[in-house]
């Protein structure tokens, strides 16, 4: 069984929808989507930046979307360590986390006391996203067991989730047990990127999940269209503090 993690394209935050660009980016990732063998289920989060993404591709596969409240953007924030204010965890800097090993470590990394700042907590959306992944996972036969899943026909299929970046590195961090610390701040997604998770099944029965490929943007470069910078800060200092946002 395959995951198919779709960031959605270049949004327009404004209205909660994408920009020319990323329109552009949406018809291009359909041209890749249709050419694949139909999915088991189409899945997308409720904001409109998403959806308009998987409209492309849903109209011309003519099949049903389904919406799925949990695959919203992570939205639990923090307190800032260095002005107080409330930022979202993604965004820390390097200097806040890279060197404290409560953050690092994929079993503690909840108990850090800036995981409890702001209501809802990481914790609680953490857990909002973990339940609801598990619960559709079983709809397809995948049932959590211990630290691995039981599914008595795993199989060659796929499921896609239109969804966002900081959510889709939280949903890789709990298959892999890795921190989503690491994976939020050292690796990116591009609009409109596709990342592949793949079932491993080395014992019958049991199975566990290994990312395959992470943001990859092939359907822009056959389409001449470059990958957006969306979600990544400046590459070189400017004076401020600024990000292209997620």
């Amino acid at each position: 069984m395959k995951i198919l993690l779709i960031r959605h394209g270049e949004p327009d935050y404004a209205i909660d929808s994408l920009t020319p660009k990323g329109w552009r980016e949406a018809n291009l990732l359909a041209d890749r989507l249709i050419s694949l063998p139909p999915a088991e289920g189409y899945y997308c989060s409720p904001l409109g930046r998403a959806k308009d993404t998987a409209k492309p591709t849903m109209e011309r596969l003519g099949k049903d979307l389904e919406i799925l409240d949990w695959l919203r953007e992570f939205r639990a924030a923090i307190a800032d360590p260095e002005t107080g204010n409330r930022r979202m965890p993604w965004d820390l800097k390097p200097c806040f986390w890279r060197e404290d090993p409560i953050l690092l470590d994929g079993n503690r990394w909840l108990e850090h006391p800036l995981m409890n700042s702001d209501t809802p907590t990481p914790a609680q959306v953490y857990k909002e996203t973990c339940d609801g992944l598990d619960a559709l996972l079983a709809r397809h036969g995948y049932v959590k067991e211990g630290a691995l899943y039981r599914c008595e026909n795993n199989r060659e299929g796929t499921i896609v989730l239109f969804c966002h970046m900081a959510l889709a590195m939280t949903i890789i961090g709990y298959l892999t047990n890795v921190s989503p610390f690491l994976l939020w701040h050292g690796f990116c997604m591009p609009p409109s990127s596709v990342t592949t998770l793949v079932t491993e099944e080395r014992t019958k029965g049991l199975v566990s999940f290994r990312c395959f490929q992470m943001g990859d943007t092939s359907h822009l470069a056959l389409g001449n269209e470059p990958p957006s910078r969306m979600a990544m800060f400046q590459e070189v200092f400017t004076g401020t503090d600024h990000t292209n946002a997620t």
